[in-house]
């Protein structure tokens, strides 16, 4: 049996999982009140349900590893598991915070590449204010940072810059200054964490602004351009240093 073969999803937390893998689950996980089989989503898990993230996928009684990587866990409600992999290509997942470039006007919808396989859609009253009279001064080139309301393999990305009660919260064009770079995807989770040790470090450093997209880049914009680059070569750095080299550097810049 492939159960058999498989090991405990607990007993691999923080270590390397590799394609083909199978991760096995506590019984409890397997059942529910209608006798279902479990049920993974990409969404919001209810109480008591798993959460299954990137790099898995359901496969009898346990999880299979679809990308090599490290196994995370986080506890809570029925708990979530994922792979923290080095991945570059991005997968649009509806609810992810993105930067998109738009590409082109298609009547009343931009374009937008977000690194995808396919490019995103944009409609021109995703935008907090706008009416048909009242369009946005979106152009071919301007970044934009928004959310994904439509993502699945079979529909086109569909992105707004709106919240539920139609507010931007953030979301918008972002400034034509400023400097946008590319890292992996695993290296913008460790920094949307809360609490990230890495930018509270850079922010005791030099002021700046910075846009983080679940697809994997990332816009600062700081005083100097100087300023900038360095902040730059931080975070693009700091995928391969330990906390305690980026301690060093960031004591070296400051003086200290």
């Amino acid at each position: 049996m492939a159960a058999e073969r498989g090991t405990a999803a607990e007993a691999l937390v923080g270590q390397v999982v590799l394609p083909g893998d199978l991760l096995l689950l506590p019984a409890h996980y397997d059942e529910d009140a209608e006798g279902e089989r479990l049920r993974l989503s990409a969404g919001t898990a209810p109480q008591g349900r798993l959460l299954c993230g990137p790099g898995l996928r359901r496969s009898g009684a346990g999880l299979l590893v679809t990308k090599c990587g490290l196994l995370r866990h986080r506890p809570g409600g029925g708990g979530a598991y994922w792979v923290d992999s080095q991945q570059k290509r991005y997968v649009p997942v509806k609810g992810d915070h993105v930067i998109g470039i738009v590409t082109a006007k298609a009547g009343d919808v931009f374009r937008l590449d977000v690194g995808g396989s396919e490019p995103a859609s944009l409609s021109y009253l995703a935008f907090e204010g706008a009416t048909k009279r009242n369009r946005p001064n979106v152009q071919v080139g301007d970044l934009i940072y928004g959310q994904f309301v439509v993502a699945n393999k079979d529909m086109e990305p569909e992105m707004v810059c709106i919240d539920s009660s139609g507010k931007s919260s953030g979301m918008g064009i972002i400034g034509q200054d400023g400097f946008l770079f590319k890292v992996s995807l695993g290296l913008i989770r460790k920094l949307l964490a809360p609490k990230c040790e890495i930018i509270q470090e850079l922010s005791q450093l030099y002021p700046f602004e910075l846009v983080l997209g679940m697809n994997g880049r990332i816009w600062v914009k700081a005083k100097t351009v100087q300023q900038t680059l360095i902040i730059v070569n931080i975070l693009e750095a700091c995928e391969y240093m330990t906390a305690e080299q980026r301690k060093q550097a960031l004591a070296k810049l400051s003086g200290n």
